[in-house]
C-alpha cells in the first residue's frame, strides 16, 4: 500500500527536528519525519537540556527563547514528567552584571560573594525549566503520531530531491555536508550522568561561548556534570579523561560528587555556526526551509523556531 506524499517533510529527528514536525502537524499539515537514526540516538539525546537563551546567534533569539520557556512552563503545569522547574545558580568567573533575560524569571536575585563557590566572582538565582532529553524526545514523537505524523529511518542525498511540497532542513550538523554549509562546525560536548547525591538546585557556570564549562543538572535521581565544548572534533566516543576532569570539577562545587556512583557518559555533536539559519530557500525548484545551526541552544529556541517554520510554509501556501 503506497503513503500518501506528505505536505511536508522533515529532515531530522533531534529536538529541532521533531519539535518542528509537531508544530506543523498540529497545524493541520501531512508531516513525515526522515532521518538516519532515531531520536534517543540524536545529538538533542545526550544535552543536559537546562533552559538557556544563550550559545546562539540570532536577531530573534529572545523572541524564540521566550516562546520555548512558555511551552515548558506550561507541560510543567500540566504535570508533563519530562519537564521541571529547578531552582538555582548561573555564575561567572569574572565579575559582570547579569543578563536581562534573567531579571523577569522566577526567584531572580543578584548572589552575594558568600553563597558563590570559589572561583566564582559573580552570579545571579531564578528558576528554569530542565529537560530530560531522551524521555522528552520519546514524548515528542508520541506527539507527532497523535497528530497524524509519522517517522521513518532514512537518508536523503540532496536538498533539490522532489520528496514532499516543502522541505524542512533540521539536520543540525549534517547540514555542513547536506546543504552544504561550510560555516556550521562541530564541537564534542561531553557529560556524565551520576546517582543524585541529593543535589536539588542546578548549578550553571556563565560563559559567552561554548568551552570547558561546570554546572549540575539534578533530574531526580540522576544529577547530569558537565562539560565540554571539543571544537573540530567529530569522534562520539566519551574521552575518560574529560570525564575524570568535569566530576573533579563539579566535585569542587558539591564534594558528594567526587564518590557518587557514575551511571553512564553522553556525547553530542553540537552544530556551530556564526548565526542559526531559519529561512526559505528553493533548491532545484524544491521549497526549502532551513532550521539549523542552533549550537548549544537548540532546546532552549525549538518551540520558537519552530513557530517561525510554520510562519514560513503557511506564507508559501
Amino acid at each position: 500500500m503506497t503513503r500518501a506524499r506528505p505536505d511536508v517533510l522533515t529532515i531530522g529527528a533531534g529536538v529541532s527536528g521533531l519539535t518542528t514536525a509537531v508544530r506543523l502537524a498540529e497545524a493541520g499539515m501531512r508531516v513525515r519525519v526522515r532521518a538516519r537514526q532515531r531520536p534517543e540516538r540524536s545529538t538533542s539525546a545526550a544535552a543536559g537540556a537546562i533552559w538557556d537563551p544563550i550559545y546562539a546567534n540570532h536577531p530573534l533569539v529572545l523572541r524564540w527563547s521566550t516562546r520555548s520557556y512558555h511551552v515548558f512552563c506550561d507541560m510543567v503545569a500540566a504535570g508533563r514528567p519530562e519537564v521541571r522547574l529547578v531552582p538555582g545558580v548561573e555564575a561567572s568567573r569574572r565579575s559582570i552584571p547579569s543578563p536581562g533575560w534573567a531579571h523577569d524569571l522566577p526567584g531572580f536575585r543578584e548572589c552575594a560573594a558568600a553563597e558563590l563557590p570559589g572561583g566564582f566572582a559573580s552570579g545571579w538565582r531564578y528558576t528554569a525549566p530542565i529537560i530530560d532529553m531522551p524521555p522528552y524526545l520519546a514524548y515528542l514523537e508520541r506527539r507527532l503520531v497523535a497528530a497524524g505524523g509519522a517517522l521513518e529511518i532514512g537518508h536523503v542525498r540532496s536538498l533539490g530531491e522532489e520528496l514532499a511540497p516543502v522541505v524542512v532542513n533540521c539536520t543540525g550538523i549534517g547540514a555542513r555536508e547536506l546543504v552544504p554549509d561550510p560555516e556550521v562546525e562541530p564541537i564534542r560536548g561531553q557529560l556524565v550522568a551520576v546517582r543524585n547525591p541529593g543535589v536539588t538546585e542546578f548549578f550553571a557556570e556563565h560563559t559567552e561561548e561554548l568551552e570547558e564549562m561546570t554546572y549540575l543538572l539534578p533530574q531526580g535521581d540522576v544529577l547530569l556534570l558537565g562539560g565540554s565544548a571539543d571544537k573540530g572534533q567529530w569522534d562520539p566516543e566519551p574521552d575518560r579523561d574529560v570525564a575524570a576532569g568535569i566530576v573533579a570539577r563539579c566535585a569542587g562545587i558539591v564534594p558528594a560528587i567526587a564518590t557518587a556512583r557514575v551511571l553512564g557518559h553522553r556525547t553530542g555533536i553540537r552544530p556551530q555556526r556564526p548565526e542559526i539559519r531559519l529561512e526559505h530557500e528553493e533548491v532545484g525548484g524544491q521549497h526549502v526551509v532551513h532550521n539549523y545551526g542552533h549550537s548549544g541552544a537548540g532546546v532552549s529556541l525549538s518551540w520558537g523556531c519552530a513557530d517561525s517554520v510554520l510562519e514560513i510554509v503557511r506564507a508559501l501556501g
